[in-house]
């Protein structure tokens, strides 16, 4: 299993583990997600009918108005929101989400170290929100497609 460290600028502390759900083009609040059930509903979205639920979500910044800090702070108070998140740049709706949202929070990557560039959906993530370091765990397709049950010898 491939181990890469990458290092950004941590904003909400805390220690977090998990599954990484890539947005490369963000996610749009109004309309992008349903706050009741986490899943993503954007239709342009790669990730449409995925759940953000306990899951480290990767994105590039927010997208839309500056209600999109809403969507998400309903979807913690609903309990489907990501366990952390990360931004390859901070910018104000963001930075209000995460505010609200109390989950730690990593921004501002240092030049070459794109999070939604460098991390694949499927990918295990340990992030420290204190020290903006983030472990990512490869894993292989092999791995995630792998079917655990098996039928005969």
């Amino acid at each position: 299993m491939e181990k890469l460290i990458i290092k950004g600028r941590g904003v909400i502390a805390g220690i977090v583990e998990g599954e990484a759900l890539v947005c490369p083009q963000s996610i749009t609040g109004w309309a992008g997600i349903d706050p009741q059930t986490g899943i993503i509903k954007e239709h342009s979205n790669i990730n449409r009918g995925k759940s953000i639920r306990g899951k480290i979500l990767v994105l590039p910044g927010s997208k839309g108005s500056n209600g999109w800090s809403c969507y998400f702070g309903a979807a913690r108070v609903a309990g489907t929101a990501p366990l952390g998140w990360m931004f390859t740049r901070i910018d104000s709706s963001a930075g209000v989400a995460s505010a609200v949202m109390k989950i730690p929070t990593i921004v501002d990557f240092e030049e070459g170290q794109d999070p939604c560039k460098l991390i694949n959906s499927g990918d295990w993530i340990r992030m420290n929100g204190e020290s903006g370091r983030v472990e990512i765990s490869r894993i292989g397709r092999d791995k995630r497609d792998e079917d655990t049950t098996k039928i005969g010898p």
